[in-house]
Formats: C-alpha cells, structure tokens, sequence
C-alpha cells in the first residue's frame, strides 16, 4: 500500500476530531480557530514591524500584557482596540470580511 494511502487531510481531520460543519462540537472549534489565527497575524505583523510587544503598546496607547494577551488568544479583542492596535501600532488597515 502505498503512504498516501494513510494521509488524511486537514479537513477530514478536523472533521474526525471536531464532528461535521454546523455541529456544536465544530462551531466551537472554528471559534478557537479565528481567535487563534488573530493572535497570530497580530504577531507577524509585530514581528514584521521590527516591534516589540512594548514598542507596540506603547504605540497603540496599550499594555504589553494587553498584546501578549492577545498574541495568545487569551483575551478577546474590542473592535475600536483592535484598529488602533492595527493603525497607530503597526501602521496598517483593519479589513473585515463576512462570508457564508
């Protein structure tokens, strides 16, 4: 038998983990998934930028513990905090998308 025969992709694995799309098990996921991958583009910017979580802080008119928060998705994120973060800290546009 060939090894590709026994590599499961991400999506079946996700599924075999976390239940099908629209399952609570799955919905829950996803969630943790998205505040995950914010703390993490957050960091790569910072990172990016040549900053520190001080520096940024210190820009954004934050907190280091506030952006370390964040970059370790341990501390969900105002809108209006998240913007300033992005423009007065790392010189950049916040853009949102919605999709179904």
């Amino acid at each position: 038998m060939p090894a590709n025969d026994k590599l499961t992709s991400l999506s079946q694995f996700i599924e075999q983990e976390h239940g099908p799309l629209g399952s609570q098990s799955r919905e829950a996921f996803e969630a943790g998934y998205e505040g995950f991958k914010l703390g993490a583009l957050l960091q790569q910017a910072r990172h990016a930028k040549g900053l520190t979580q001080q520096q940024l802080a210190d820009l954004a008119g934050t907190d280091k513990s506030y952006i370390s928060k964040l970059e370790k998705d341990l501390k969900d994120v105002r809108l209006s905090t998240l913007q300033r973060i992005i423009s007065e800290g790392l010189g950049g546009h916040l853009e949102l998308s919605i999709k179904f």
